[in-house]
């Protein structure tokens, strides 16, 4: 019987094995059926009876036992299959239970590690937060100190300007002072070079051999002067004449006049006309003659639009150099042009009459207009109508 000792697996696994296995079983039966022994066929012949008991002990199963091992197999296959089916459905329920666990734990792993990531993400961007937050401090405190900087500059640059505003204020103020000073200076040097009853009394005591060789000082100054006229040094110039006017006694009219004369040359290249006018002045007092200092005040004159007095000099150069072309010209120039000023003048002044007029009498609803001016040719003089206008409204 041990050929149906196989195991469950074998059964169940090879199904053609099987199907053998029961025709094996089937012809083994045959052959217990057919190959009795002899006595057996000898009792059968004698009618002898075989119980079947006896062949149960003999470890022999009758035919009716065949169906009942087959049904036992069956069972047993049956039971086989339910336990296989079971240990199957537990495998894979086990198998499944461990997938499932698996892939739980794969699910969890992934979320930590989604976890560990969103955690670093927070990180990081708490990290670039405070990043940022310490580059928005450091460019508020790098822009404030800048600012403080800016300020410091401004500050700085505005107490240099008012350094510098303060100390040109300053040089201005000297500078004017000085020229104050010079002016003044040069006012009294004026008033005493034109004083000549001070200068008399202070070169009284001065001897006749004094007096000449400071005459010939003021000589070597002028030559001084005269080099430097030359050289366009009009400042240099002025100077040496003005040094050469202290020197020089006041009982030599003419050579004073000349140095005065000179001296008024120099200061009109400087800009200086009024002055330089007033030097011609006292040239022509010390010498009434001095054509030369009559023709450069002329000049002066007419440079500062005073045609009257220009013409006046023109006049008394031409009746001391009647062949002087420059002042017979301006004799010639002066009439017309002193004329046409004399007309603007009256032109403005009229002007300005009339503007005054129209706004006295605009209040009364009249004008200049309503009067009428006629110049009676004969006599000069003037007579006024009174005209009705009634557009003056």
């Amino acid at each position: 019987m041990h050929i149906f000792k196989m195991n469950r697996e074998q059964r169940h696994g090879n199904p053609a094995r099987q199907e053998e296995e029961e025709q094996e079983l089937d012809d083994f039966y045959d052959c217990e059926e057919t190959l009795e022994p002899a006595h057996c066929k000898t009792a059968e012949l004698q009618h002898c009876y075989i119980r079947p008991e006896t062949l149960t002990d003999r470890g022999e199963e009758p035919r009716g036992g065949h169906q009942e091992q087959r049904d036992k197999l069956q069972n047993e296959e049956q039971q086989s299959d339910r336990l296989q089916q079971e240990e199957e459905q537990q495998q894979s329920d086990r198998l499944q239970d461990e997938e499932e666990q698996q892939q739980s734990d794969r699910l969890q792993e992934q979320q930590d590690k989604l976890q560990k990531e969103e955690q670093q993400n927070d990180r990081l961007q708490e990290e670039e937060q405070q990043s940022d937050m310490l580059q928005e401090e450091e460019e508020q405190q790098q822009s404030d100190r800048l600012q403080e900087e800016e300020q410091c500059d401004r500050l700085q640059e505005e107490e240099e300007q008012q350094s510098d505003r303060l100390q040109e204020e300053e040089e201005q103020q000297s500078d004017r002072l000085q020229e104050e000073e010079e002016d003044l200076d040069s006012e009294m040097q004026q008033q005493v070079e034109f004083d000549d009853d001070y200068l008399r009394e202070v070169e009284k005591e001065l001897t006749d051999e004094e007096k000449e060789s400071r005459r010939q000082q003021s000589l070597t100054l002028k030559e001084t002067g005269n080099g430097q006229f030359k050289a366009a040094e009009w400042a240099a110039a002025e100077r040496t004449y003005s040094q050469a006017l202290v020197v020089c006694p006041v009982c030599f009219s003419t050579e004073r006049a000349v140095l005065f004369s000179n001296r008024a040359a120099a200061r009109a290249h400087l800009g200086v006309k009024e002055r330089a006018i007033s030097d011609c002045s006292r040239a022509i007092e010390l010498n009434p003659d001095y054509v030369r200092a009559l023709l450069r005040r002329a000049e002066l004159y007419e440079q500062t639009e005073k045609l009257d007095e220009a013409l006046d000099d023109y006049k008394k150069v031409l009746e001391r150099d009647p062949n002087n072309g420059s002042a017979r010209g301006a004799c010639t120039r002066l009439p017309q042009q002193i004329q046409d000023r004399n007309e603007k003048l009256k032109e403005e002044m009229m002007g300005k009459l009339k503007d005054l007029g129209n706004m006295i009498l605009r209040p009364f609803g009249l004008s200049t207009n309503n009067f009428q001016v006629n110049q009676d040719q004969n006599t000069g003089s003037y007579s006024v109508n009174f005209v009705q206008n009634n557009n003056n409204r």
